[in-house]
C-alpha cells in the first residue's frame, strides 16, 4: 500500500495560531484601512485650522513686537536722561566747591566729565549753567538761552519757575517744556533743573537745555530706524495709525509722547511654507497608503509567528528543572524563570530589577557570594561552573552550580550574562553521605586493627605485669619489716609500681578504645602532661629526649592517658632511630600554639636516617614497620589517637637535625569539636 505524503512533512513550524491568525487578516486590514483614512481627513482639518491660527498669530506677533520696541525705546530715553541728571548732579556739586566759578563758562568741561550719552554728543545740550538759591529769579544769571526762553513767551515763564520750585521743593530733578517761540510755535527744547542740597540747605539748581528732537536722534540706533519710524509728539490725543504704538516719556514737568510705528512687516512666510510641506506629506501619505496596506499583511504572519514561538519557548523554560536568570553589567536582573524561581522561593516580580545582594544569598556568605559575582561580572565561568549556595525562602540552604554565558544584543554588544542554574543539593548530599562512610570505613578498620592488638597485649600482658606488680608489693612489705635495705630497693621498687600500673591502664584504655567505648576527655594542659612525661622518658640508657616548651599553658580537650601513649611511643620511636645517622644522637620535642588554625603543635624530631619519601605514604599503615621485630603498630595507633581527638599527624624530613620529623596537630579546648564516641 503507497504511503501519502502530507503538508505536516514540510520542516515549518505550523501552529494553529498561525492559522487562526491568518484567517483574520481580511477583517484586520479593512478596519486599519478606514482607522488610516480617519487619520488622514483628520491631518488635513488640523493643517487648516493651524494656518488660520498661525495667520493670527502673525498678526499678534506684530502687535506684540511694536509694543515691545516702543518699550526699549522708551525705557532707553529714561536711562538716559537719568543718567544726564546724575552728569548735572556732578556739575553743581562742582559749583558749591568752587564758589568763584559759579559763571558757566568757567565750569568744568563736559568733556572732562564721565558722562553719558546725552552729555556727549553734541547739539543735545543746547545751553547750561548754576544758578544759586539767592538767584533764583534774577534773570542776569544763568545760561544766556534761559534769559530768552524765560522772557520769550508767558508760558515759558510759568513753566521755568514752576520747575524751579518743584526740583527745590521735591528735591529731585524736574522738567520744563516744550518751549514756545514768541509767535506762540513750539520747538524741540526742553528744560532740566537739578538740585544741588548741602547739608540739608538748598544750594541752588544746575540747569541744561535740551534738544528732544537731538536726543531721539541720538538714542534710537541705525538698525531700529530701518524697520521704525519715531515721531516726537505733544498731544496723546493725536491719532495714531493701526501701526503705530505710543509711549510716554515719563520726564516731570512735561507732556511728551513718542509714537513708534512700523515701516516694513515682513511677509507671512511660514503659513505658506509650513502649508506646501504639509500638502507634500499629505501627498506622502496617500502614496504610501498602499504600501503600508500591503505591508500590514506580511507583518501580522510574522506577528503571528512570533507570538507562536514565543509561546512555544515559554513552555520549553517552565518544563525545564534548570533556573534560567539573565542580569544586566549593574548586577540588576533582567529575567528569571519558573524553575529558579522554585528554587530560591521567590517570585518572579519579587526578584526582577533587584541588585546585590540579592535575597536568596545566605546572611553569613555575604561577603564570599559577593566576591564570586564581582568575578563573574568580570569574566563570566569556566568551563566547569562555579558551586554556591543560595538560601529559600523557608530558610534551607540550596548547592547550586552556575554556568555563565555573555548576554548580547542584536549589533554584538554584551548587554548582560544569562546564567544556568543547577540544584545540586542531592549530588552534594550523595558526596557527603560517601565522604562520611568512606571515613567511617576507614576509622573502622584502624580499630579493628587497634582493637586486635591492644586484646593481643592485654591478654598476654596481665599475667606479666599482675605478677611484677606483686612482686613489687611484696619488696615493699619486706623494706617496711626492715628485713632489707631500704635506700637500695626502694626507689627502684616504687617506681616498678607506678611502671606496672600506669601500663596496665594504658592497656585498659586502648583496649576500651578499640572497643569503641566513649573517651575520658577533660581539660588539660598539654605542656603540664609533656613535662611530666618526658621526665620519665629521660633514661640513662637511651638517647635523653631535649625539649622546648611555652612558658605558658596550652590548653586542649583530651584523654589524658591516651596522650601520654602518643607521647611515648613518638618519643621512643624517635630514640631507637637518632643512633643510626651518622651523627651524635639526638631528640628534640618542641610545643607551640597556631592561633590562625587554632591547634596546639607537638614536633618530635631526631637525628635518624628519616623517613623516605615512598615510605611516607605507608609509614602510619597498620603491621609496616621498618625495625627488625617491630610489628608496625606503634604509629598506627599514634594515628588513630590523633585522629579520635579531632586532630591530624604528619612527617617529614627536619632540615636542621636531618632525620624524622613527626608533627601532631591537636584542636585547642575553645575550638576542639564536642566529644563523640570514637
Amino acid at each position: 500500500m503507497p504511503q501519502t505524503t502530507t503538508p505536516a512533512a514540510d520542516h515549518t513550524l505550523d501552529f494553529a495560531l498561525l492559522q487562526e491568525s491568518a484567517a483574520r487578516h481580511g477583517g484586520r486590514n479593512r478596519r486599519a484601512l478606514w482607522w488610516l483614512l480617519g487619520l488622514l481627513t483628520l491631518l488635513l482639518g488640523s493643517v487648516v485650522t493651524l494656518m488660520l491660527y498661525l495667520n493670527n498669530f502673525e498678526l499678534e506677533e506684530a502687535a506684540r513686537r511694536r509694543a515691545a520696541d516702543a518699550q526699549w525705546l522708551e525705557q532707553s530715553v529714561q536711562f538716559h536722561f537719568r543718567r544726564l541728571e546724575d552728569d548735572l548732579l556732578v556739575l553743581a556739586r562742582q559749583a558749591v566747591q568752587n564758589r568763584t566759578a559759579a559763571d558757566s563758562r568757567l565750569l568744568a568741561d563736559p568733556h572732562d566729565l564721565k558722562a553719558g550719552l546725552l552729555w556727549r554728543e553734541p547739539g543735545i545740550i543746547l545751553s547750561r549753567g548754576w544758578i544759586a538759591a539767592g538767584q533764583v529769579n534774577d534773570l542776569r544769571v544763568g545760561p544766556e538761552r534761559w534769559q530768552l526762553d524765560w522772557r520769550a513767551h508767558p508760558d515759558n515763564t510759568q513753566a521755568l519757575a514752576l520747575m524751579q520750585s518743584t526740583s527745590q521743593g521735591l528735591r529731585r530733578a524736574a522738567y520744563a517744556g516744550l518751549m514756545l517761540q514768541a509767535d506762540g510755535q513750539p520747538t524741540d527744547v526742553i528744560w532740566l533743573a537739578v538740585p544741588f542740597f548741602d547739608r540739608g540747605q538748598f544750594a541752588g539748581n544746575y540747569l541744561a537745555a535740551v534738544s528732544v528732537e537731538r536726543a531721539l536722534a541720538a538714542l534710537v540706533p541705525g538698525w531700529f530706524t530701518q524697520d521704525h519710524s519715531v515721531q516726537l509728539l505733544t498731544d496723546e490725543a493725536t491719532g495714531q495709525p493701526d501701526t503705530a504704538y505710543r509711549v510716554g516719556l515719563n520726564l516731570p514737568g512735561t507732556d511728551l509722547f513718542v509714537q513708534v510705528a512700523l515701516t516694513q512687516t515682513q511677509p507671512t512666510t511660514v503659513p505658506r511654507i509650513f502649508f506646501l510641506v504639509a500638502l507634500l506629506f499629505l501627498s506622502g501619505m496617500l502614496v504610501s497608503l498602499y504600501a503600508l496596506r500591503r505591508d500590514f499583511a506580511k507583518r501580522q504572519q510574522v506577528e503571528a509567528l512570533l507570538q507562536a514561538q514565543v509561546a512555544l519557548r515559554t513552555a520549553m523554560e517552565n518544563s525545564v528543572t534548570i533556573g534560567l536568570r539573565a542580569w544586566d553589567m549593574n548586577g540588576r536582573i533582567l529575567y528569571v524563570n519558573e524553575a529558579f524561581c522554585r528554587m530560591v522561593g521567590y517570585s518572579a516580580a519579587e526578584l526582577i530589577g533587584r541588585s546585590t545582594p540579592f535575597p536568596y544569598w545566605p546572611p553569613d556568605q555575604m561577603e564570599p557570594l559577593q566576591r564570586v559575582h564581582h568575578s563573574i561580572m568580570a569574566q563570566g565561568t569556566s568551563g566547569e561552573g562555579v558551586e554556591v549556595q543560595f538560601q529559600h525562602r523557608d530558610g534551607h540552604l540550596v548547592d547550586v552550580l552556575i554556568h555563565e554565558a555573555p548576554l548580547n544584543t542584536a549589533r554584538g554588544e554584551q548587554m548582560g550574562w544569562m546564567s544556568s542554574v543547577l540544584d545540586i543539593s542531592e549530588r552534594k548530599r550523595a558526596q557527603r553521605m560517601a565522604a562520611q562512610q568512606q571515613e567511617k570505613l576507614e576509622a573502622s578498620g584502624r580499630l579493628v586493627a587497634v582493637g586486635e592488638v591492644a586484646s593481643t597485649l592485654a591478654h598476654e600482658l596481665n599475667q606479666p605485669l599482675g605478677a611484677l606488680s606483686s612482686f613489687a608489693n611484696g619488696l615493699l612489705n619486706r623494706l617496711n619489716d626492715s628485713s632489707i635495705s631500704l635506700p637500695e630497693l626502694l626507689p627502684v621498687v616504687t617506681r616498678m609500681a607506678g611502671l606496672a600500673e600506669r601500663a596496665g591502664g594504658i592497656i585498659k584504655r586502648v583496649n576500651a578504645f578499640a572497643r569503641r567505648r566513649e573517651l575520658s576527655r577533660q581539660r588539660l594542659d598539654l605542656v603540664a602532661l609533656l613535662q611530666r612525661v618526658l621526665v620519665l622518658l629521660d633514661d640513662e640508657q637511651a638517647v635523653p629526649p631535649a625539649w622546648a616548651l611555652p612558658d605558658h599553658p596550652i590548653w586542649v580537650d583530651a584523654d589524658e592517658l591516651l596522650l601520654e601513649h602518643l607521647v611515648t611511643n613518638l618519643v621512643g620511636n624517635a630514640q631507637d632511630w637518632a643512633p643510626h645517622g651518622g651523627q651524635l644522637p639526638q631528640v628534640w620535642v618542641s610545643l607551640r600554639l597556631d592561633a590562625a588554625q587554632g591547634m596546639a603543635v607537638l614536633s618530635v624530631t631526631d637525628t635518624g636516617p628519616g623517613v623516605s619519601e615512598d615510605a611516607q605514604a605507608t609509614i602510619f599503615n597498620a603491621f609496616v614497620s621498618r625495625k627488625e621485630g617491630g610489628m608496625g603498630m606503634g604509629l598506627a595507633i599514634c594515628r588513630s589517637i590523633v585522629e579520635a581527638h579531632h586532630g591530624r599527624i604528619e612527617v617529614a624530613r627536619d632540615p636542621l637535625l636531618g632525620g624524622a620529623c613527626f608533627t601532631v596537630l591537636l584542636p585547642l579546648a575553645n575550638q576542639s569539636q564536642p566529644k563523640e564516641k570514637p
